[in-house]
């Protein structure tokens, strides 16, 4: 029996995928569990209206990502943190402290997005990597001061 799988699933595809499996599987597994849809020509129009649907929304968050990565390149932080001998902070930045600063400068991105690639524990400064969207990565000048 062939199938529109709606969702991905590790070992037979990912969704929107047709696939062929038996009828057992498709009737006991798969369709009580949402996972997947008869195959035929009602099912694929609804698709492809969804998979025209969801690639104007992506469209739509990757301009906003562009914009926002434009607006990070020209912004340069400034955390300022306890710091001892030889300019050793007491403790390291972190993603959180990051994110902490970047919305106190009015800008909200994803706490997760924020790739800091070594251990930030010197004054100084460092470029620290925010992913905005699967396609759209920008780096944030961060000065770490003395407090």
């Amino acid at each position: 029996m062939k199938v529109i799988l709606l969702q991905d699933l590790k070992k037979l595809g990912k969704e929107g995928d047709t696939v062929k499996v038996k009828d057992g599987y498709a009737r006991n597994y798969l369709f009580p569990r949402k996972l997947a849809t008869p195959h035929n020509a009602q099912t694929l129009k609804s698709l492809e209206v969804k998979k025209k649907k969801t690639e104007r929304l992506l469209k739509k968050e990757k301009v906003k990502a562009e914009e926002l990565a434009k607006t990070l390149s020209q912004l340069s932080l400034t955390v300022s943190m306890e710091s001892g001998a030889e300019d050793k902070l007491f403790g390291s930045i972190t993603p959180e402290t990051i994110f902490q600063a970047l919305n106190q400068e009015g800008i909200h991105v994803d706490k997760k997005s924020i790739i800091i690639a070594e251990p930030i524990k010197k004054l100084g400064v460092y470029n620290v990597e925010v992913r905005l969207h699967p396609g759209v990565k920008q780096s944030v000048r961060v000065w770490v001061v003395k407090k």
